[in-house]
């Protein structure tokens, strides 16, 4: 028996073309990784409506300012915030409104 595809070159070669591969599969998989954690995502959805310092988080999400921490520098590491220091106090905000985005259309598919 042998395998018929039942799809036309045209459509194939779009499938071929658009389905990401090698290092763009990587760092997709790598940028939608950052989401998969709650802490992450409860501070990235704070910081979608203000920029914050790490107390203000820590306190408003009721978490660890030790936690926040981490996490912050996490995703100070890729990309996806950036601190901003006025004189001894730090705030953080989102680089872009695109994390917003993911997150917004995160809800979204969900239906909420």
């Amino acid at each position: 028996m042998t395998d018929t595809l039942l799809l036309d070159r045209r459509t194939m070669s779009m499938v071929e073309d658009y389905v990401p591969q090698g290092e763009i599969l990587t760092s997709l998989v790598r940028f939608f990784s950052i989401f998969s954690d709650e802490t992450r995502l409860r501070i990235l959805s704070a910081l979608a409506i203000s920029e914050m310092c790490v107390t203000d988080i820590s306190r408003v999400l009721d978490i660890n300012q030790t936690t926040v921490s981490h996490q912050l520098r996490f995703l100070k590491d890729v990309g996806l915030v950036r601190a901003d220091r006025h004189g001894k106090i730090i705030f953080y905000e989102l680089v872009n409104d695109v994390v917003n985005d993911v997150l917004l259309k995160g809800v979204e598919f969900l239906g909420y």
